[in-house]
């Protein structure tokens, strides 16, 4: 075995194969499709959105933000319903998604995504949620 103390993309790959073989064998292949949603500035540049990975039907949002200047304006929702629509479209079952206690639960929930789990002191005096919404 060995540590290595900085890890990058050919080190999670060589990970992943195996691992990405064993699940395929165990339930069939699987498209693995990456999703951006972009929100951007005038001038282009991109200031926030959300990224996720379609996998078994399912979407993971993994990232979304809007920037501070831009919240209360309906952004996130948009950007949720639009990956909803893209889980649609892409024939997925549902979404899935996690958040910390002091990030954005209260929103998802308004948005109809329900809590499966939860980690408390992650990060420590904080917890990790774990939620889904089921479209078809």
């Amino acid at each position: 075995m060995e540590v290595v103390a900085a890890p990058g993309d050919l080190e999670r790959d060589a990970i992943l194969a195996p691992l990405v073989a064993f699940n395929d064998a165990a339930v069939g292949p699987t498209e693995r499709h990456p999703i951006a949603i972009l929100i951007r500035a005038d001038d282009g540049a991109i200031v926030g959105g959300l990224w996720g990975m379609v996998s078994y039907r399912w979407l993971f949002v993994q990232y979304l933000v809007v920037p501070a200047s831009m919240r209360g304006h309906g952004h996130g929702s948009a950007l949720m319903l639009a990956a909803e629509c893209e889980a649609k479209r892409l024939d997925c079952v549902g979404l899935w998604l996690d958040t910390f206690s002091f990030q954005a639960r209260g929103f998802y929930e308004k948005l109809g995504y329900g809590c499966f789990g939860r980690i408390d002191d992650y990060p420590p005096g904080e917890a990790r949620f774990f939620l889904s919404k089921r479209i078809s």
